[in-house]
């Protein structure tokens, strides 16, 4: 990766003015100075550490805390990746942090706060429900130290997703591009197909994928109690591309209801697209009972050609069954089973739907802002980034970073791919989902959008049950 692409990858990316999630309404939280890294808050022997604390100044050293990490992320490559950069900080600072990931968090997560069990820090992959929790008064607004620190390691733009009432609360973990589409590049050589430049184009391919013989996507929306999410990304690029970033943020902020005609209209998109005869393979058996995640082995076999998805879908191909028992080779190569990546096509420019992860912390305690420091830093991207890429497998990770003075080498080919798509984008915006109100996003955008592709309720219900429950 030559540092003159990230350069620009950077100035591009913290250019984007990201949707604000939610207008939480809260008085900044009380600095708690001794969250700082600060010679008189350390012991004796810490005093004369070398250590480096995330804004460059000596660390702090504690005296065997421990601090309870929880999130979503729960693959082996990902946890395991999380773990190793926490215990290589809690080395260093004498902490012992642990991380639970769980396929239920979105659910657990409330039970634990309503039961006062919540842990010290949680990722979000919904910032509106990050909010949420803030508004309620558990999730603790950064000192004015730790906000220091993390501003200065992460531009503003990147940072406005995890503030609220322009009171920081949260911090990046995980940087995602969403506009994705995975195929065998031997496949498509071999049939004589071409990467599609527009949204027509990409129908018409995959129209013409369907008369030879072949079938266009994979699709599965399962993803136990976060069933239904894939369609939302789906319908949040179809909205972005076909109503544009003006529409979109009207849709996220709700200045337009949800069941606006321009939304149920995308809603429908989705839904004849994927009804098309012979378009979708679907693993097990149906669209809302294949996990998003089984997609990966059909694509390899050449069962389905197609599978749009994020980036941090690289790490499922670790499962993969592959024809010579080696790893799935993933990004440009000769071998005739590697896959690749290319740009989800819009028929306007080049519009690009991405997420994230964002760090709350429910307790104010020296300890905790220290962790959420280091998880704001490059060092802690760094380690994730090289841990992930071995521990995978396939020299990929699925995991990227934005933040700022990160060592760039340890990104991958195909991650260097990644980055030339979020580079050549005209507009970007958050996934949608993740923004609205959890009722909503992480609610019955996912349970009426399953009903819709289970074909027991149509667009126009979906969506007007959607807009009935937005708080």
């Amino acid at each position: 990766m030559h540092l003159s692409r990230w350069k620009t990858l950077l100035a591009l990316l913290f250019s984007i003015t990201l949707v604000a999630s939610a207008c939480a309404g809260s008085d900044e939280a009380a600095t708690d100075d001794s969250a700082a890294t600060d010679d008189s808050a350390a012991t004796d022997d810490s005093a004369d550490d070398s250590s480096q604390a995330a804004d460059g100044g000596e660390m702090m050293v504690f005296s065997g805390e421990t601090v309870i990490v929880t999130g979503p992320e729960r693959d082996d490559p990902s946890v395991g990746a999380l773990q190793e950069s926490l215990d290589a900080f809690g080395e260093e600072a004498n902490l012992v942090i642990e991380y639970t990931g769980d396929s239920a968090w979105e659910e657990q997560i409330n039970i634990q706060v309503e039961a006062g069990t919540e842990p010290d820090i949680s990722f979000f992959p919904q910032p509106g429900k990050l909010a949420d929790f803030y508004r309620q008064g558990d999730i603790q607004a950064l000192p004015d130290s730790t906000a220091s620190i993390v501003r200065d390691n992460w531009d503003e733009g990147w940072l406005s997703f995890g503030t609220v009432d322009d009171t920081l609360v949260g911090i990046p973990a995980k940087t995602d591009a969403k506009s994705l589409v995975w195929y065998q590049p031997a496949v498509f050589e071999e049939k004589g197909y071409e990467i599609p430049e527009t949204f027509d184009a990409f129908v018409a391919l995959a129209n013409d994928m369907i008369a030879n013989g072949d079938t266009p996507l994979c699709v599965g929306i399962e993803s136990d109690t976060a069933t239904g999410w894939p369609f939302t990304d789906w319908t949040e690029e179809m909205v972005l591309r076909f109503e544009g970033p003006d529409v979109y943020d009207q849709w996220v902020n709700h200045e337009i209801p949800f069941n606006d005609p321009a939304i149920v209209a995308q809603m429908q998109a989705v839904i004849d697209l994927w009804n098309t005869e012979g378009m979708v393979f679907a693993n097990g058996g149906s669209i809302q009972a294949t996990n998003f995640g089984d997609n990966v082995q059909p694509l390899y076999d050449g069962t389905c050609l197609m599978h749009r998805q994020a980036n941090f879908f690289a790490s499922f191909f670790g499962n993969v069954v592959t024809d010579d028992g080696e790893s799935v080779i993933l990004g440009e190569s000769d071998d005739p089973k590697a896959i690749d990546v290319f740009y989800f096509p819009a028929n306007d420019g080049a519009p690009l739907l991405t997420a994230g992860i964002v760090a709350g912390a429910f307790h104010d305690k020296p300890e905790v802002w220290a962790v959420m420091e280091y998880l704001s830093s490059p060092a802690h991207a760094e380690r994730r980034q090289e841990a992930q890429r071995r521990i995978s497998g396939n020299d990929v990770s699925g995991y990227l970073s934005a933040v700022q003075g990160q060592d760039m080498s340890v990104y991958s080919p195909i991650e260097q791919s990644f980055i030339d798509i979020l580079t050549n984008a005209s507009v970007a915006r958050f996934d949608a989902s993740d923004l609205m109100p959890s009722q909503v996003g992480a609610g019955t955008f996912w349970t009426e959008g399953t009903s819709l592709v289970a074909g027991s309720i149509d667009a126009q219900t979906a969506a007007d049950r959607i807009e009935a429950s937005w708080p």
